[in-house]
């Protein structure tokens, strides 16, 4: 049943159109709002880099997989409810569009409390397990106390982000980051810079602004004049949307969390390599981000794009959606790479000022920019892959290439070859090697027909 409401509130419809301007100003508000992350993201690292030691910037730059490790996986139950939101979104099923929304709020306070349990529990442990030298443990064992003990702030925007991007609207989520980034940027500058706090100020900074950002998209859908509005009475779980939503959640978050796994096997050998090596991969990993920015809001589009589609039966659109999504984004990021190629030594210095991080960091760009196209193929194809409700094939692929292959080539890469650049090179070929496979499934399989079969 079609519902007008549903349209409103700076909400788009992606089943009608021109596909390639529907995409792209679908993808640019996620762009913007990626690079605000990571303009604060940078703030980080740059307040720490310059008021911190080199032992503090080290333990908040090799923070990264050990927060996803322990979010991965509950953070693959936003990623499942907004497929499910945009699927009953794109059919104009209105009366299930709003259980999807608010069985996946409920959803996200349960994570929430398991991750902020799980967090503290574990977080020491990892950090023993991963290598981290004696003179940086201190300043890791702060940075996660603070993090995990406000990770549900984190969950929970993570969550409101997925509702109102499933429903269409990515313009209201860039608003809220603005002024999270902001305020973000304010902390660091006053409690890191200012108030001499460290890595404690760092983490109080991103806890307390994730916060506000999950506040804003909260309150604007309870707010929102449509059958999808929030409405705090109606909060539960609907068992027949949750069954779907670990359907598709469960998976991208084992994949996630996995994947997580063999990134802290890789980042425990880099931790064997010494702090400068950690500061130099960490710099190296803030620039990354920064370049791969366009492709990840491509690749977050494609779920919400196909998953629209196939809700309103659009499979030819979906299919056509797809190959526009992917090539764009492998085109993107070739060019993105080569750019980092050619430029990384000046950019390296901006996080890492001391020559020696500088060196590792270059190291490492020098073997992977190159294979960005190959980073991007896997991310988009992913990305259809769950929009249609296979989000098992992207798991069992990733989990397989991504963790189980890279941990393996590194261990015997580094037996035999006692040199940085054998880290670097585990992800080129295992980004190679999941490519092959995702383009094997997408070009003999009939993708399309996921939900319906389901």
């Amino acid at each position: 049943m079609r519902s007008p409401g549903l349209l409103k509130n700076h909400r788009t419809t992606l089943t009608e159109g021109s596909i390639p301007r529907q995409m792209l100003l679908f993808a640019f508000p996620l762009f913007l709002g990626q690079l605000l992350q990571q303009f604060y993201n940078m703030a980080d690292a740059w307040v720490v880099g310059n008021f911190a030691t080199n032992e503090a910037f080290a333990a908040v730059s090799s923070a990264g997989n050990v927060i996803f490790l322990i979010i991965g996986f509950f953070n693959g139950i936003s990623v499942g409810g907004g497929v499910i939101i945009s699927r009953y979104f794109g059919a104009r099923d209105r009366e299930n569009t709003r259980r999807a929304v608010h069985t996946n709020v409920v959803m996200g306070l349960i994570a929430s409390l398991l991750a902020t349990f799980t967090g503290l529990v574990l977080v020491k442990r990892v950090v023993v397990w991963m290598n981290v030298p004696a003179d940086v443990m201190p300043d890791a064992l702060t940075y996660y106390g603070v993090y995990f003990g406000g990770v549900s702030t984190v969950i929970m925007y993570n969550i409101g982000m997925s509702v109102m991007r499933a429903l269409g609207d990515s313009l209201h989520p860039l608003g809220y980051l603005l002024v999270s980034s902001l305020l973000n940027v304010a902390l660091d500058l006053a409690l890191v810079a200012g108030l001499k706090m460290g890595v404690a100020g760092a983490a109080w900074a991103t806890v307390i602004s994730q916060g506000v950002s999950a506040a804003l998209c909260f309150l604007h859908l309870a707010r929102a004049g449509d059958d999808s509005r929030l409405r705090w009475k109606e909060l539960r779980l609907y068992p027949g949307i949750m069954k779907q939503v670990l359907l598709q959640g469960i998976p991208t978050g084992v994949q996630g969390a996995v994947i997580s796994v063999g990134n802290l096997v890789l980042q425990s050998h880099i931790n064997s390599f010494g702090a400068y090596a950690m500061s130099g991969h960490g710099a190296y990993s803030k620039i990354e981000g920064f370049a791969f920015l366009p492709v990840n809001s491509m690749s977050m589009s494609l779920p919400t794009f196909v998953s629209q589609n196939l809700g309103a039966g659009e499979y030819k659109r979906a299919r056509r959606g797809a190959v526009f999504g992917i090539v764009f984004g492998m085109v993107f990021a070739e060019a993105v790479g080569l750019a980092f190629y050619f430029g990384a030594e000046p950019l390296l210095r901006f996080f890492a000022p001391d020559m020696r991080s500088v060196e590792y960091g270059m190291a490492y760009a020098r073997v992977t920019t190159l294979f960005y196209c190959l980073l991007s193929f896997s991310h988009c194809a992913a990305g259809v892959l769950r929009g249609c409700g296979k989000s098992v094939v992207p798991m069992l692929t990733m989990l397989f290439f991504w963790c189980g292959v890279r941990i393996l080539f590194a261990a015997f890469a580094l037996s035999r070859w006692r040199e940085f650049t054998a880290i670097a090179w585990a992800y080129p070929i295992t980004w190679s090697l999941s490519t092959l496979v995702f383009l094997v499934f997408l070009l003999c399989t009939d993708w399309t027909r996921g939900f319906e079969k389901a």
